[in-house]
């Protein structure tokens, strides 16, 4: 996937806001395989990440702020993840997953191409190209959207 465009890559980046669609109102809480999540947690998973992607390197580079995005500990973040899930239905989280999405896709869509393809420097010091990222969450999306589909096609 690392040679498509912005165009090709926001295209399946956007396929997860229309996967939350389809997602059966009877599998939301149960778990994608035995000691795994429930749907709801992964969907509140990949909910908080692109929340914290957001704010902290995709709003920033609209704005020309400094990124602050930074390598979390990433139990304790899908732990947070899951709490989150706790405290919310599953129309309030597919509503604010679909939402944020979309917030990251405008915002991408908005940057020209050299922002697109620029080398940041994230909190860390690390490098965040946007393209990257894009190339980096289109596959951990289809890794939970594989898991997802696959517990409803065993229904």
């Amino acid at each position: 996937m690392d040679n498509h465009d912005k165009g090709s890559l926001l295209k399946e980046f956007g396929s997860w806001p229309e996967f939350v669609d389809r997602i059966e109102p009877s599998v939301w809480h149960q778990p994608v395989g035995e000691g795994k999540w429930a749907v709801r947690d992964v969907v509140s998973h990949i909910l908080l990440w692109d929340q914290y992607f957001y704010e902290r390197a995709i709003e920033p580079i609209a704005e020309g702020r400094p990124l602050t995005v930074k390598q979390p500990d990433f139990d304790l973040f899908n732990q947070e993840a899951r709490k989150f899930a706790e405290t919310k239905s599953d129309q309030e989280l597919a509503g604010l997953a679909k939402e944020i999405r979309r917030r990251i896709i405008i915002a991408i869509q908005e940057q020209p191409d050299e922002i697109f393809n620029k080398t940041y420097r994230n909190g860390q010091g690390q490098a965040f190209v946007t393209k990257d990222y894009l190339n980096d969450f289109i596959w951990h999306d289809h890794h939970h959207m594989k898991q997802v589909s696959d517990l409803a096609n065993r229904e």
